[in-house]
């Protein structure tokens, strides 16, 4: 069978990080609940920040960052991803992501956003759609179509 795909726009990758985050937030509620995690306090300038005072809330950074890697190397994609019919693939082969790959891809979140979230922009004027954190793993990102 063959599949055809077109490199996925900036727009429906934000509609599918969104459709993620709300699947993390539900699924680490009771699980927070039930395990302990961090507090939200108040800020100076009236704001929450989110602190990481235990163990635990680096537990839940990690359980995150393999939730989101195991799900680009088995399915080619986080649920919200594959409900939009985008897939995260190998850049010159077309396959699904390499461990190696996944891990680069996730660390490469860390610079992309760390400047008013420039890599992550930067896919909407990108000729192949990618954030810096696929030119890192050498990744695309495609709509199945």
């Amino acid at each position: 069978m063959s599949y055809k795909y077109e490199y996925a726009g900036f727009w429906i990758r934000v509609c599918a990080a969104i459709i993620d985050s709300i699947i993390i937030i539900i699924a680490m509620i009771p699980l927070t609940m039930i395990f302990g995690g961090g507090e939200t306090t108040a800020s100076t300038n009236g704001f929450s920040t989110f602190q990481f005072k235990t163990t635990a809330d680096w537990f839940w950074q990690i359980l995150t960052a393999i939730f989101y890697i195991f799900c680009w190397i088995k399915f080619a994609g986080t649920p919200g991803k594959r409900l939009l019919r985008l897939k995260v693939l190998d850049e010159q082969t077309g396959n699904h992501v390499t461990v190696g790959q996944g891990i680069i891809r996730y660390i490469g979140y860390i610079p992309a956003t760390l400047v008013l979230f420039i890599g992550l922009i930067w896919v909407a004027f990108d000729p192949k759609k990618q954030g810096w954190h696929d030119k890192m793993a050498k990744t695309v990102v495609v709509k199945e179509l």
